[in-house]
Parts: structure tokens; C-alpha cells; sequence
């Protein structure tokens, strides 16, 4: 995770950035240490990077990159104002014994790339390049599925599906989506992988709902998305919201914040 202590809009690279609203750095902060206290109160081991004046985005961990058996694949950002994001946290794998593999190909990292049982679901269609599906394939000898995203409200993988429980004991693993993220071949494969899948309402989605983090118990997600927290009760998984309004003016929630270490 990566405290916002620089968090700001200043330019616009989603449709949920609007640098004319004013922002409220130390509310995003409160809000974020939210998350923060929610972690450690899991029990889980959080690490943090030092945010980077300059770099406001840097708060969306999940974007600087994808690890998996201790492997981390190194981000390559789309847009020039988030580029030194990416040596920022390879610098910070490398110094935390990870195996770095720098990018050659254009990806956001986990917010494009989502483990799921035995396979990668990946993104494209807005940031990552669908080369670097491929290339993710190589470093983790993993099957990659491609996914097509086509709403540019939802512009990486992780603001269209939510992964509640990404076993493989478990099959094929255990997800919620959106249908209207996706073109119709990403949906068919959705719909044949994932039969039983949770399907989100649009009202949710909307305020990045399922932009969520579960550890296949507890799922932590958006506070307002009360459809989505019902429909996971009913599945057996304890949902647990978090207000992080402030960090949405930035076109990120709970999952952008975190970035999960595999060792």
C-alpha cells in the first residue's frame, strides 16, 4: 500500500478524474488509513511503499504490478504522468527480495491482471496492451485469459470483477462482475467459466463497488454498495465496507489501494 500523502486530481486520465472539483488530501488519507486499520485488524502483513511528491496516482498500489511466487512483474505505465510509478515500485520489489522482471509491453499490474484459481484473468481495451498477456504468460508459465473491456468508466480489470475467492481448491475459483464491462466474447468466457458468479447491479458498480479485496472469507469493499454486500452474505462471505469516497475522485477503490504480495 502507498499512504496519499500527495493525493490530488490535477489532470485527467479516466472518466473519474475532474481537476476543476477540489480534493480533500488529508480526508483521502483518514480514509485510506481506514482501509489501512482494516488490514491489520485481518491480520494481514501490510507493507508500504514512501509516496513520491509529484506522483498523486501512486496511492493505487495494485497498478504497480503483478506478483505471483515471489515474482514481480514490473508495470509499464499507459499515460506519461504515471510512468515513474512503474521504476518506483520495481525499485521497491527489488529492495524487498523479489524477482523483478522489468516490461516490455504496456500493462497497469494488477489492475489488469487477476489471479483466479489456476489461471490469469487479464484486461485490455483501455490501458494494458494485450502483448503484454503474452509476456505475463512467459514470466509465470500461467494461462492467460484475455478480456476485452469496452465501458471506459471501467477502464481496468479490477473496477469489472472482483475475485472472492481465487482457490484452486475451490475449481475455478469464485467471482463477481458487471456484464456491461465486457465485450460479448469476454462475456461468453465469464459465463462458461464462471456460471455461478455474482452479478453486480450497475448502481454498485458505479461507485467502484467492485473494486474489492477478499482474502475468500472477508471481502472488503465500497460502504455504499449495499446490493453487492447483501448478495455476498447470501454466498457465505463477510463483507466489510469501507468509505473511500475522497480516493474515487481519483477513479480508485479498495482493490487500487492494494496490491497483494505472493511470495
Amino acid at each position: 500500500m502507498c499512504k496519499p500523502e500527495f493525493f490530488t486530481v490535477v489532470y485527467r486520465i479516466n472518466p473519474w478524474m475532474d481537476p476543476a472539483l477540489p480534493t480533500d488530501t488529508s480526508l483521502a488519507v483518514a480514509q485510506w488509513q481506514t482501509l489501512y486499520d482494516t488490514y491489520i485488524g485481518l491480520g494481514f502483513d501490510v507493507h508500504l511503499i514512501d509516496p513520491i511528491d509529484g506522483l498523486p496516482d501512486m496511492v493505487y498500489a495494485a497498478n504497480g504490478g503483478f506478483v505471483i511466487d515471489g515474482i514481480a512483474y514490473g508495470a509499464k505505465f499507459t499515460y506519461p504522468q504515471r510512468e515513474p510509478e512503474g521504476p518506483a515500485y520495481m525499485d521497491w520489489f527489488g529492495a524487498n527480495d523479489f524477482d523483478v522482471r522489468e516490461p516490455v509491453e504496456i500493462n497497469e499490474g494488477e489492475g489488469d491482471f487477476l489471479l483466479v484459481g489456476d489461471v490469469i484473468l487479464a484486461g485490455t481495451g483501455f490501458r494494458s496492451a494485450s502483448n503484454s498477456h503474452e509476456e505475463a504468460s512467459a514470466i509465470y508459465g500461467r494461462p492467460v485469459i484475455t478480456l476485452t473491456l469496452v465501458n471506459p468508466s471501467f477502464y481496468h480489470l479490477d473496477t469489472a470483477i472482483a475475485v472472492l475467492d481465487a482457490s484452486p481448491t475451490s475449481g475455478n475459483g469464485e467471482i463477481a462482475y458487471l456484464p456491461s464491462a465486457f465485450d460479448e466474447p469476454s462475456l461468453a468466457v465469464l459465463r462458461e467459466r464462471y456460471p455461478d458468479a455474482i452479478i453486480v447491479t450497475e448502481e454498485d458498480a458505479a461507485i467502484l463497488g467492485l473494486n474489492s479485496y477478499s482474502d475468500g472469507f472477508n471481502v472488503v469493499i465500497a460502504a455504499k454498495a449495499k446490493d453487492f454486500e447483501r448478495q455476498l452474505r447470501a454466498r457465505g462471505f463477510n463483507p466489510i465496507g469501507v468509505d473511500l469516497s475522497e480516493l474515487l475522485l481519483g477513479g480508485g477503490g479498495v482493490k487500487c489501494c492494494t496490491l497483494e504480495l505472493r511470495r
